[in-house]
Parts: structure tokens; C-alpha cells; sequence
């Protein structure tokens, strides 16, 4: 029989630098690092468009708190709100600062689940001598140390946590994840020292939890199955010994309570009964889900980001997944009578995922990856241990080689998230049937100048059953308008607001559709109906030109008003409002309107020329000049402008400055009467001179 290897280090190596405490958390902390620096890069996608980008809470302080109630990302999570508020303050709209917080918050929660497993390994060993079995057999003398840093190691850099990682808008998942582990954290060296107040700070961690995201609410329940577990021995010795801390654990539901009840129950449209997914086709769905997330934790190929919106709405679609699944509950629930710690592990991962997983529909993702955030370290860690049991010390040769591999798979998913294209393409080769998928490539296709291809994702959209049919009529109307077919575009839009009545952007594009096909009286009721759902500076704009149009120019100043009061930062409704004060006769207004619009917009060659105009209207001419001049520099090809400035230095003499500017402006443009007719008075200007 060969000689088994001592448990411990040898006394010369006890001082080695690997046996220093500092070592296994630095290891962490750089094998996270490493997976995710290719992550920095990476734009805003998908939800976090709605968690950052249109997220007007984030952008003071006083609102941080009070997330959209709109069942975006971030509806009644008011910490993950006030996170995305610090970043916003630091880096504005620059994404990198957003994934660098995403990738240390991964990195805290590694170090948490390392500290979290170092301890429960230790007594699953019987470490603290408290008289209850240990696991049998015993794990061969590797140290707990070792095997916890495997777990953790696995864990931060599996590619099945990329979504969650990479994803800004999954901070949800990894920061609720922090907490949760910070709980068990804290239990765990309250219970190993005695010390209150590791206690506290495990409370205070679930309270934090609770405000991040509704998973927390397992949180209480699986510490005090934790303590019965591998603590107390027992449910009654767990609350006779702690008590107190189970009543405040317990009290922090009541901010969840608050939080969902102050929505109606529910996440608005994202999350709840009603909302055109009934509980059991749901329910169905989760048997392949469950099935497909243990699948990923040990072959993560293919990682999708959008699985979409499927049902299942039979048990026959799912039959097998569902006895899988039937059997793993069984087991669950067998071992936690007869083999708790194995049993533990189970109910770490089905309790878990208990919130999005079982009966309450998500009908926004009714399958997606970053559930899987916390679940994933039960599954490791019941493979780490196996081969931890079956090899004994040298575990760490195939760990570490495990560990290697997740490492470059992370490395290469993250790679897949460089670019909105990318992303989406590589979502739509995997999961064809995701009309949002389908949807959102044809929006990058059409961001990159390829709107024909588009279209083409688009109606794939509309043809596959869900929500996506009213994205995919939205933008394929907005591409057609922006390719001149605004015919084409409003047959689209009317779809869309037919089907979606409350889509403020359908209603607004297809405002700006009818009056680019010359029906600008039939406009005006969907201009009036997007303010009536979402008001907004270029809605009343828009509406404002309209009214123009039709000779309604005293409702169109108005309009201007309005949205200048709601943004008035924006120069394009501020250079509309001075045209509508100039046409209706008041030309000092409108000259401070127009210089306010050429101070926000300076490089803006139209407003430049528009003020040129009334300034010399005004006998400003000098002003006019340098008004115009710059336009011209600004924009080189802008006939209209060098017309104007030919006609103001016709008007202070200037007679041979004026021609050269007509001339060009003639070039530019050789059908402009006017500007030929001018040109033949400065040249016999000219003629009478000599």
C-alpha cells in the first residue's frame, strides 16, 4: 500500500509563501481579473440600456433611490439604482468604469464564497469538534483551504457567470449574490468565534440583500438549514441558541414586503400573474431550464444571451426534463433527512432559484443564464469535494486544470460581447426562435449602415410568436423611414401601435412618418398621444413644426415652450422657437433664442445661419457677418449660407467679396435663381463703378 500523504504541511514549509494567508485570496482576485479584463470594453447592451442609458434616476442623487417603476432592471431594487448613480456620477455614459465595478463586486463575492466554503469544509471535518458526524469518508487529508479555494477559484471564473459579470445590468445578480454570501459570511464567524458582531453584520447584509434583488428572500431560510446543517445539529438547537438573530434575519422581508407591495405585487410588466403567461406553462418551461442550467455548469457550451420568451404548454414537450428534475427534488429531499450536508447542496440550488424559477412568471426572460449565479457554487462545490474524496492531495492537478480552461472559455465569451453585432449574431446562430433576438441584431445591422439586412431580422421578428412581433413592426418602420419610404414605414408603425397601443416611440416615429409622406393634419393626434404617455422635449418639438406647417403658429410657439422647459439644454427645439418668434413678428426674442441655440450648439452651421439672417433683418450687420462667415467655415458645401453671406456684404458694400461668395454658392447649387439674380446686381454694381 503506498504511503498516504500528511494532512498538514511540513514544518520547514510552514512558513512557504503558498501557506501564507494572503496567498488563495490573492489568487482569486487576479484569476478574476484576468477572466474579465477583456469585459471592460464592452458597450451597453441589451437591459442595460434601461438600467443606465434611459435611467434619468441615476443622474442625481436625490432620486439614486427611487428606481423606475417601469419593470426594468432596477424597478424596486433601489441599491443596485444607487450603485448605477455612484458609477454615473464618476464615468457619466463611459461604460468601463460601470464593468470595472461589475468585476470587483465578482471578485468580493469570490472572496466571500472562498471564506463561506474554507469554513464549512472544516466542518464537514468535524474541525470544531462539535460531536456531529463527519463526512464519510473524510476527505483524505486535503486541507479545507484547498479545496474552498478550488470552489471559489471555479466559481469566479466559470464562463456561465459571464452574463452576470459582463452583462451591467446583471449587477443585480452579483451584487445581491455579495450579500447573500455575506450573510453566511458573517454567520459563520459569528457561530466559529462567538462574536456578536459577525452576527450583526449578517443581518445588516440581508437587509442589504433584500434591497438589491427578490432572491434574498431565501436568504433567512437557508442559513437557518445551514445551521441545522453543519452548526447546530438540529432545528430546535439552532433556535434556542440564536434566537435573536433569527428574529432580525426574519424582519428584513418586511423591506422586501415594502418594496414589492409598493408595486402591486409585482415587477410592473416584467414579472408576475396576469401578464399573459399563465403559472403553469411557466412552471413547465422551468423543468428545461433547470435541466439546461445544470447541463451549462459542467459543459457551458452554447452560452446564449436571449433565450426569449417560449413556453412550454404541455408536460409532454417537457416529460424528461420534468422526471429529471422530479428526481433530483426527490433526492434532495431524502437527503436532507438522512445525508444533510449532501442534502444542503441540493437545497442551495433549488431554493435559490426558487424566485424565478418555479411559478411566478418572468415573462421578459423566461430561461436566462444569470440565475445561475449563486446556484452554480453548490453544483461545484459537490464536484470539487467528489474529486477532492477520489484523489485525495493530488486534487489539485485536474482542479487546476479545470480551472485553466473555465478561465480562457471566459476569456473567449467576453470576447463575444465586444460589440452590440457580435453579440446579437452570435445569439441569434444559437437560439433562433428569440424574436428579441432576432430584433436587436436587426437594430445593430441597422446602426452599421446595413438597413436592408435589417429589415430582413426584422420581419423574423414579426413572424415568431411574442412580444417581439410589435419591436420588430417598430423598427422596421423607423429603417424604412430613414431609407425615404415613409409609405413603407407608416404600414409598419400602425402595426405596431395597433398591437401596442402604450408605445410612446411607435406613436412618435409614426408622427414623423405621416408628415414626411405629406399627411402632417393626421400627425398630430400621435404626436398628442406620445406626450400623453411619455412627455418628452422632442415630441413637443416635433409637434411644434407640425403646428407650423399647418399655420398654427401660435400653439406651435407653445410647443416650444413646453420643451424647452422639459430640456433646455436641447438647441434644435430652442433654433424651431426663434424661427416661430421671427415668423410671428418678434425678432428681439427670437435673436436671444437664437444666440442661447448657437452657445449650446456652436458647431451647429445651420443655426449659425438662420441667426445670420435675422441679425441682418435687424441692421445688425457685422454680427450677421461673423455669423455666416462661420457657418461657411463650419459646413464648406452649405450653398444657402454662402448666399446669405454674399447678400449681407452686398448690403455693406463689399461688392467683390460678395460675388466670390455667390459664385460658389452657385457651384454648389446651380439652380438658385435668387442667387443668380443676385450675382448679375453685384456685377453691375461692379460695372457702374469702373
Amino acid at each position: 500500500m503506498p504511503p498516504v500523504l500528511p494532512a498538514r504541511l511540513p514544518a520547514d514549509a510552514a512558513g512557504a509563501w503558498w501557506s501564507q494567508p494572503w496567498f488563495f485570496p490573492a489568487i482569486l482576485v487576479a484569476a478574476v481579473v484576468l477572466a474579465y479584463a477583456n469585459s471592460l470594453g464592452t458597450p451597453f447592451l441589451f437591459d442595460d440600456l434601461g438600467a443606465v442609458q434611459h435611467n434619468a434616476t441615476i443622474r442625481q442623487w436625490r432620486t439614486a433611490l427611487s428606481p423606475p417603476a417601469d419593470g426594468s432592471t432596477t424597478t424596486g431594487r433601489p441599491l443596485v439604482n444607487l450603485s448605477f448613480a455612484l458609477n454615473h456620477a464618476l464615468h457619466g455614459d463611459n461604460p468601463r468604469g460601470y464593468h470595472a465595478l461589475n468585476v470587483l463586486i465578482h471578485a468580493a463575492a469570490a472572496l466571500l464564497l472562498f471564506g463561506v466554503m474554507r469554513r464549512t469544509l472544516d466542518l464537514m471535518n468535524g474541525g470544531v469538534g462539535r460531536g456531529l458526524p463527519p463526512t464519510s469518508p473524510p476527505l483524505s487529508g486535503v486541507k479545507p483551504d484547498l479545496l474552498g479555494f478550488f470552489i471559489a477559484l471555479l466559481w469566479a471564473v466559470h464562463p456561465l457567470q459571464t452574463e452576470s459579470v459582463t452583462c451591467i445590468a446583471q449587477r443585480t445578480e452579483s451584487l445581491c449574490g455579495l450579500f447573500y454570501l455575506a450573510v453566511f459570511y458573517g454567520f459563520a464567524r459569528g457561530t466559529s468565534s462567538g462574536r456578536w458582531p459577525w452576527l450583526l453584520l449578517s443581518v445588516l447584509a440581508g437587509l442589504a440583500g433584500m434591497a438589491t434583488k427578490e432572491v434574498a428572500v431565501t436568504a433567512p431560510l437557508l442559513v437557518l438549514l445551514y445551521d441545522r446543517t453543519f452548526v447546530a445539529g438540529s432545528f430546535a438547537a439552532a433556535w434556542r441558541q440564536r434566537r435573536g438573530y433569527y428574529v432580525a434575519l426574519a424582519a428584513t422581508w418586511l423591506l422586501l414586503a415594502w418594496l414589492v407591495l409598493g408595486r402591486g405585487g409585482a415587477r410592473g410588466v416584467a414579472a408576475g400573474f396576469g401578464l399573459g403567461i399563465s403559472w403553469w406553462e411557466y412552471l413547465l418551461q422551468q423543468c428545461e431550464a433547470l435541466v439546461m442550467y445544470l447541463k451549462l455548469s459542467v459543459w457551458p457550451h452554447p452560452l446564449v444571451l436571449d433565450y426569449g420568451t417560449a413556453v412550454a404548454h404541455s408536460p409532454a414537450e417537457v416529460w424528461w426534463q420534468g422526471l429529471v428534475v422530479l428526481a433530483l427534488l426527490a433526492g434532495t429531499g431524502w437527503a436532507l433527512v438522512r445525508r444533510p450536508m449532501l442534502g444542503f447542496a441540493g437545497a442551495w440550488f433549488f431554493v435559490i432559484l426558487a424566485p424565478s424559477s418555479s411559478v411566478v412568471p418572468l415573462v421578459t426572460q423566461t430561461m436566462a443564464e444569470h440565475r445561475m449565479y449563486l446556484p452554480l457554487a453548490a453544483v461545484l462545490a459537490l464536484g470539487v469535494v467528489a474529486v477532492g474524496r477520489w484523489l485525495g492531495p493530488r486534487a489539485w492537478l485536474p482542479l487546476g486544470a479545470a480551472a485553466l480552461l473555465c478561465t480562457g472559455l471566459t476569456i473567449a465569451r467576453n470576447h463575444d460581447y465586444r460589440d452590440g453585432l457580435t453579440i446579437w449574431a452570435d445569439t441569434v446562430a444559437k437560439c433562433p426562435q428569440s424574436g428579441r433576438a432576432q430584433a436587436n441584431l436587426g437594430v445593430e445591422l441597422r446602426k452599421s449602415g446595413r438597413p436592408q439586412e435589417a429589415l430582413a431580422h426584422f420581419a423574423r421578428a414579426i413572424a415568431l410568436p411574442g412580444p417581439s412581433v410589435v419591436s420588430g413592426h417598430y423598427h422596421a418602420g423607423a429603417t424604412m423611414l430613414e431609407l425615404g419610404d415613409a409609405p413603407g414605414a407608416i404600414a409598419q408603425l400602425e402595426a405596431a401601435v395597433r398591437l401596442a397601443p402604450g408605445h410612446a416611440d411607435a406613436h412618435f416615429t409614426l408622427a414623423n412618418a405621416l408628415v414626411a409622406a405629406g399627411r402632417t393634419g393626421e400627425s398630430l393626434a400621435h404626436y398628442e398621444q406620445t406626450l400623453a404617455i411619455q412627455p418628452a422635449a422632442d415630441a413637443h418639438a416635433n409637434l411644434g413644426v407640425a403646428l407650423m406647417q399647418l399655420g398654427r403658429d401660435d400653439e406651435a410657439l407653445a410647443q416650444f415652450a413646453r420643451a424647452l422647459q422639459l430640456d433646455p439644454a436641447l438647441p434644435g427645439p430652442r433654433r424651431h422657437y426663434a424661427r416661430g418668434l421671427a415668423r410671428a413678428g418678434r425678432p428681439a426674442e427670437a435673436a436671444v433664442q437664437y444666440a442661447e441655440a448657437v452657445r449650446l450648439a456652436p458647431a451647429l452651421a445651420e443655426v449659425r445661419n438662420d441667426f445670420g439672417v435675422l441679425l441682418a433683418r435687424l441692421d445688425r450687420l457685422p454680427e450677421a457677418t461673423a455669423q455666416l462667415r462661420e457657418a461657411v467655415r463650419l459646413q464648406p458645401g452649405y450653398a444657402d449660407a454662402r448666399a446669405n453671406l454674399g447678400n449681407v456684404l452686398l448690403m455693406q458694400e463689399q461688392v467683390s467679396a460678395a460675388i466670390e461668395q455667390y459664385e460658389q454658392a452657385l457651384r454648389l447649387n446651380p439652380g438658385d435663381r435668387r442667387t443668380q439674380e443676385n450675382l448679375q446686381i453685384a456685377r453691375e454694381q461692379t460695372g457702374r463703378r469702373r
